[in-house]
């Protein structure tokens, strides 16, 4: 992570400013160190006088003897004696009683949180560790307040009685505080690794649904040593009931269907290192990031759009640990698996790993066994793209395009309890059995019902996707070719073929391993960039003739079993600009007609409210339609406008969605979450929708926020300008900031006549 110069401090909130630091005592430290280095270090919460003074009070003595005469607590808003300027003002805290205080005063709904719907009056007064805690200041305003209850919160965690406090740690430009805290908080609240260190909680699962709920984990037989390391860790560790699992050598639906009596967790990629305890060799987990909190395990597309916040914080190692992880899945699963879980096992998601190991390697390219990590990753994709995207049953033939169409028997076993029942009961109806035992004979297969067959795997489809749930694919998913899923296997193709071309030589040997698929040559051949090149224009042409409309300057899926375009207008029409499969004159046409169709006051939406349709008590809405917005399709979008030269549009994009989430951020105490209404200025992170909104439920302080909210944050700033950048920090709306700059340049060039 980058290292912020001791000699220097960021000034005042929306300064832009850096300010020298005061040599001497608890100044030489880091007012924006993360929380563990603050909070622990003894020297900083010493207090140091300013200088001789004539008597001196202890802030709990002033008070006993003021309560003993009777008289009221001296009090002054500013005080005479701050030696230093105001962003270097310091206050001397007990951190139990201000922060129940604070709480009673403040916290009028009772969350554990400060935000702008509670209604205590604002203020609060604190001593300054200048005077000996004689005198006061006001801290003001929900973000100053918010952010005392955090500081106060993670003092208190670190066992903290008494603290001194920078103030610059509750003003502090909001930009920075939000990117300080995904660097330094939220990427170590959403880092996992799987081994000795945590298996007893993640390889519980908090959607178990048998009698025996137990840490279960599945090893591939591909990965002995994987095998022995967690047997003798149950061996070791007998209260624990670790289940270790051989995997069968061949995953089909039936095996997985028979699996679901005993769901566990799915080993990833570990590496040997030493024990520093015993000097022996051991194994180690592979760290990576989970989506949320709640999470154990590693997720797909989630990771992808992690890693581009990660490489802008410099956590390059933890990207490229991500990109080995996936290389282990394909490898053993034939996949990158939604997530790694049981019931997981035959279903993929969108596909994003040659892009994410070509940023990983552009970042290492000068350390030794680079060449060697990207040739592994790029095996990896040719293995997914043969065996996977480009053959039954995700291929459809007559097109040449690919589909979300995974396998799978029965009803989908990882959803809540209930979710199906609407769907099941006139099932279970007609055959005049019990709820259960319909769901137990139709998944076994002693009960048959075609069209329940086409509804879940229509299900699965969607949950492959990652887009579920949406009315743009209810009913209909595995039948579509997309252009979300087509325009990712395009830069696939586009990627493999530079990569070979410029990094191999023109030339890349494939091993019998990776030699899987019905078009596969024999083991050991040669493959060059030629090949890749003409399945992109393959390809291509085929996105052109089947998903392009002219008209509507936009792309859209198509029916393979209708034969028919579809007319969902969705934010995904940008993901063809990311890959580079539409030409500058489609981009315009999108730039033109779809852009203003799809932008909103947040940035984009996921899909048009017209293409969603009306909404009610029995049509109810779905996370991935009108008003909703999401962090992928924001930064896949920014990241194509950018390649095709709409740099104005990129940022004003950014712009909106970053200040969102900025305003959010500020106005409800830190909160960072899945997904956000892009219609709604106020309270954008209020979701109204299934599967309720993750990173609203921490109390005090949030620790995680979101993955790819995190990501899309960081990323984000790199998008807009330094202007915006200061804008954002001061909570300007684009409207008004435009209009600034509008007022800027008429003056400018009134000045110049």
């Amino acid at each position: 992570m980058p290292i912020r110069p001791e000699t220097e401090m960021e000034g005042p909130a929306g300064s832009g400013t850096s300010l020298p630091a005061k040599r001497g005592s608890s100044d030489e430290l880091n007012v924006y160190d993360d929380a563990r280095t603050y909070y622990t270090a003894e020297d900083r919460h010493r207090l140091h006088r300013a200088g001789p003074r004539t008597r001196t009070y202890s802030q709990n003595s002033l008070v006993r003897q003021l309560d003993r005469l009777g008289l009221h607590e001296p009090y002054r808003r500013g005080s005479h004696d701050e030696s230093t300027i105001p962003h270097n003002r310091r206050f001397l805290i007990q951190v139990e009683p201000t922060l129940h205080s604070l709480q009673m005063q403040e916290d009028t709904d009772r969350n554990m949180q400060i935000t702008i719907e509670d209604a205590g009056p604002k203020v609060l007064s604190l001593r300054t560790a200048a005077s000996n805690g004689h005198n006061r200041f006001d801290i003001r305003g929900t973000y100053m307040l918010s952010n005392l209850l955090q500081e106060l919160s993670l003092a208190k965690e670190y066992g903290r009685k008494q603290i001194i406090l920078d103030e610059a740690r509750l003003n502090e430009n909001p930009v920075n505080r939000l990117s300080r805290m995904i660097r330094d908080h939220f990427w170590e609240g959403l880092t996992r690794r799987i081994d000795a260190s945590s298996i007893e909680i993640a390889a519980r699962d908090p959607k178990d649904w048998t009698d025996d709920p137990r840490p279960r984990i599945y090893v591939p037989r591909g990965a002995p040593e994987q095998h022995e390391y967690y047997k003798k860790l149950a061996e070791e560790k007998p209260e624990i009931r670790l289940d270790v699992q051989l995997l069968p050598e061949k995953i089909t639906p039936d095996v997985v269907r028979d699996m679901n009596a005993k769901p566990g967790l799915l080993a990833v990629d570990m590496e040997e290192v030493t024990d520093p305890k015993t000097g022996k060799k051991t194994l180690r987990g592979r760290p990576f990031v989970v989506p949320g909190g709640r999470f154990n395990e590693l997720y797909g597309w989630d990771s992808y759009m992690e890693s581009l916040g990660l490489l802008v914080h410099d956590k390059v190692d933890l990207a490229k640990s991500m990109v080995l992880n996936f290389c282990f899945c394909i490898k053993h699963y034939g996949k990158i698996l939604n997530a790694t879980r049981s019931y997981y096992l035959l279903r993929s998601q969108p596909p994003f790993l040659t892009d994410m190991a070509l940023r990983v390697y552009d970042k290492i390219k000068h350390e030794p066994g680079a060449v060697e990590f990207l040739r592994t990753a790029i095996l990896a994709a040719i293995k997914e793209y043969h065996s996977v995207w480009v053959a039954e049953p995700r291929l459809d033939p007559v097109t040449g395009l690919s589909r979300y169409r995974p396998e799978g028997l029965g009803v989908p076993p990882e959803t809540e309890a209930g979710h199906f029942v609407h769907i099941l009961e006139p099932y279970v109806k007609k055959h005049g059995v019990s709820f259960d035992e319909f769901v137990d004979a139709y998944n076994n297969g002693r009960i048959k019902e075609p069209e329940l067959d086409d509804y879940f795997m229509h299900d699965r489809a969607v949950r492959e996707s990652g887009h579920d749930t949406t009315y743009r694919f209810e009913g209909v998913c595995a039948d579509l070719a997309t252009i979300d899923l087509n325009a990712l296997l395009f830069k696939y193709e586009t990627d493999i073929a530079r990569t070979i071309r410029n990094v191999f030589g023109d030339k890349l040997v494939v091993p019998a391993e990776y030699c899987v698929g019905p078009n596969m040559p024999a083991a050991n051949h040669v493959e060059t960039s030629a090949i890749w090149d003409r399945r992109a224009k393959r390809r291509k042409l085929a996105i052109d003739k089947y998903l392009w409309n002219e008209a509507e300057g936009m792309y859209f899926d198509y029916d393979t079993a209708k034969r028919e375009r579809c007319t969902y207008e969705s934010a995904t029409t940008f993901w063809a600009l990311w890959a580079g499969c539409a030409s500058p004159k489609q981009a315009a046409a999108m730039v033109t007609k779809a852009l203003p169709k799809l932008e909103a006051f947040g940035g984009l939406l996921s899909g048009t409210k017209e293409s969603r349709g009306e909404i009610g008590l029995e049509r109810p809405n779905r996370q991935w339609d009108y008003p909703y917005g999401w962090a992928p399709q924001q930064m896949l979008a920014w990241t194509g406008l950018y390649r095709y030269s709409f740099t104005e549009e990129a940022e004003r994009l950014a712009y909106k969605w970053l200040f969102m989430i900025t305003k959010a951020f500020v106005d409800f105490n830190g909160v960072v979450v899945e997904k956000y209404d892009v219609t709604r200025p106020i309270d954008p992170h209020r979701v109204d929708a299934e599967y309720g909104n993750q990173g609203l439920d921490f109390k005090g302080v949030a620790k995680e926020g979101f993955g790819w909210v995190n990501a899309s944050y960081v990323y984000g700033l790199q998008i807009v300008n330094a202007h915006m950048r200061r804008a954002l920090g001061t909570l300007t709306p684009y409207e008004t900031f435009v209009k600034a700059l509008e007022e800027n340049q008429t003056k400018a060039l009134a000045e110049l006549v």
